[in-house]
């Protein structure tokens, strides 16, 4: 089946462990009854679909993220909700993904966070307590994490608002790395139009979506959060995490809810694409580099291919440095030649069958800092980074020039 074809499913099916079980592997699946519900599971599931959502061709989606700045227009608007009512999460099509995860988890929920003037939207897991609670999942030290501190310092809760069911691009925008508050002017630089903000009744704004979930993140009150299968297909830690309490629900009429499979396309897709620019910046202060992809073997989060134009001998260590640093998660890079396509594995593999000597080639970066969910880790969160030039000595070039 075309990745990009929406799939039906009509028969009722239960919303723990049967709902995605049936999704994984496959393109977009709407369930049409989900705990009477309507939910859509892979709305991006691949690079192809989120490259149409952004308006490109499939190789164009970094030259169309490198050259948006986060300086779109929003606007607030009216907007009627046609159901209102006190939370029920028990009523949602939340899904429960694998058998040993610690609860139902909303996982494609723009988490909206406003405190004083400053707002922040982002992309968390929360999970089910009861009908009205969620343990949310920070990570220190990004911005909502850092607004709840402070926030919890004072002792006053963070309102929050939790929009699920927004359109593909303004939920690819919520997981990137623009400043804090720029999510929505990002959104609307991508679509080339303002992007619409519906204020909430405690004064947070989101994103026009098929439900929206108010309420606040207590200042003390904490949870266990998890187990919960992550990016690597592997169970997360256990953790305590701040309590979002709920206060009130509202949606369009038969809304659709939107689902990420944890450990997906979808789920790697968006965690790790945003990165591509920022490598693809970091390396071009070092040499003419011409393209960047996280790849699907390495969750696009972990391992990174980079294309350049190689200037001088050591071009690709520096770049294996600059990529390193720019996102700190990832664990082995490859730099190949621009002779290389970089979309085809085959030819990547080919690079270093031929033009990779063991002894000169590989760069071995011991006991730095890792991706929490790698779990080859160490304990200390530190881990081993490998760097591997692929490229031709620019001496010998003509030895390993492809046959055309």
């Amino acid at each position: 089946m075309d990745s990009g074809q929406l799939e039906v499913i009509t028969k009722a099916v239960s919303p723990i462990l049967e709902a995605p079980r049936l999704a994984r592997g496959r393109g977009p699946v709407l369930f049409e009854r989900v705990a009477g519900c309507r939910a859509i599971v892979n709305l991006i599931g691949s690079r192809a679909l989120l490259a149409r959502a952004l308006g490109v061709q499939e190789r164009g989606i970094i030259r169309k993220l490198l050259s948006t700045a986060p300086n779109g227009k929003t606007t607030v608007q009216e907007f009627a909700w046609d159901v209102e009512h006190t939370p029920r999460l028990s009523k949602l099509p939340i899904m429960k993904f694998f058998e040993r995860e610690g609860g139902p988890y909303i996982t494609a929920g723009v988490l909206v966070a406003k405190y004083g003037q400053k707002v922040n939207a982002s992309v968390h897991r929360m999970m089910v307590i009861d009908d009205t609670s969620l343990a949310v999942r920070l990570v220190p030290p990004r911005h909502t994490y850092l607004m709840h501190k402070a926030s919890a310092k004072k002792a006053e809760p963070l309102n929050v608002a939790i929009a699920i069911g927004v359109d593909p691009v303004t939920l690819f925008a919520t997981t990137t790395r623009v400043p804090c508050g720029f999510e929505f002017n990002y959104a609307a630089a991508l679509k080339g139009e303002v992007q619409p903000l519906i204020e909430c009744e405690n004064g947070v704004p989101i994103p026009p979506s098929e439900i929206v979930l108010e309420g606040q993140i207590s200042p003390t009150r904490t949870a266990d959060e998890g187990p919960f299968v992550d990016l690597t297909g592997t169970y997360d830690l256990v953790r305590q995490e701040p309590i979002i309490e709920l206060t009130r629900l509202a949606s369009v009429k038969d809304p659709i809810y939107h689902s990420i499979l944890p450990a997906g396309v979808e789920h790697s897709l968006l965690m790790g694409i945003p990165y591509e620019p920022r490598i693809y910046k970091a390396c071009q202060d070092v040499t003419k580099v011409k393209n960047v992809i996280l790849t699907a073997g390495g969750r696009h989060y972990l391992h990174a291919v980079i294309q350049i134009e190689k200037q001088t001998e050591g071009d690709a260590r520096n770049v294996m440095m600059a990529a390193f640093a720019a996102h700190t998660s990832l664990k082995h890079v490859v730099v190949v030649d621009d002779d290389i396509d970089i979309y085809d594995m085959a030819d990547v593999e080919f690079a270093v069958a031929t033009r990779v000597r063991g002894d000169s080639d590989i760069m071995i970066v011991p006991h730095v800092r890792g991706s929490s969910l790698d779990p080859r880790a160490r304990s200390d969160g530190t881990t081993t980074k490998v760097g591997i030039d692929a490229t031709a000595p620019l001496t010998e070039r003509w030895k390993f020039e492809k046959v055309k």
